[in-house]
């Protein structure tokens, strides 16, 4: 069984936004998780919240709990709020669940 979520962003600084995921990945690892898929979007056809959408990957991680320990780990949020925040415009969560 694992956790995964499926998120849509609205990447706007593409050399930045390399940045954060270079120096997330490692932390990101460090807790069982990893990107499944990853995709750049050229176009949205439909999109609820009304977000632009230009890229879209699914993380997992081992259970639930480690996906919210990775995202409250002091860590983690230095390279968000030095890389993430000024490169990405928008967030979608698409959906969270657990695979069989």
């Amino acid at each position: 069984m694992s956790y995964e979520m499926t998120v849509g962003l609205n990447v706007v600084d593409a050399a930045v936004y390399a940045e954060y995921r270079a120096g997330m990945t490692p932390i990101l690892e460090a807790y069982g998780g990893g990107f499944r898929y990853d995709f750049e979007v050229a176009r949205t056809l439909r999109n609820e919240e009304g977000r632009e959408i230009n890229r879209v990957f699914v993380l997992s991680f081992p259970d639930r709990e480690a996906k919210e320990r990775f995202f409250t780990d002091a860590a983690y949020l230095v390279v968000r709020e030095r890389l993430f925040v000024s490169s990405v415009a928008a967030v979608t969560l698409i959906a969270e669940y657990e695979r069989a």
